[in-house]
């Protein structure tokens, strides 16, 4: 969550929401903070299908692929979800 953030922030993000349902956000936070991005990354700690974001849409999301292609964490569904709430036509 916040080493991805972080990257995308020097990638030329204008902003990032970073969205980790476990006790990593709170690291993240930390790390991000130590790191001087606590202007550019908003973590929550929450499930995606339960967080609302201060925009409508976004141009990129971002998933940690971990286990076996999203499938061992039951992602999935997580990642659908948020294309269709958040990302925007012509997103990536």
């Amino acid at each position: 969550t916040g080493i991805l953030s972080m990257f995308a922030v020097q990638a030329g993000a204008s902003h990032v929401y970073a969205v980790d349902y476990s006790d990593m956000a709170d690291t993240a936070r930390e790390i991000i903070k130590a790191n001087g991005f606590e202007d550019k990354i908003t973590v929550y700690k929450a499930a995606i299908e339960n967080v609302t974001l201060p925009v409508d849409k976004v141009d990129v999301i971002v998933s940690e692929w971990m286990g076996y292609c999203l499938l061992y964490e039951a992602m999935f569904d997580s990642v659908l979800f948020a294309r269709d709430k958040w990302l925007k036509p012509d997103g990536m």
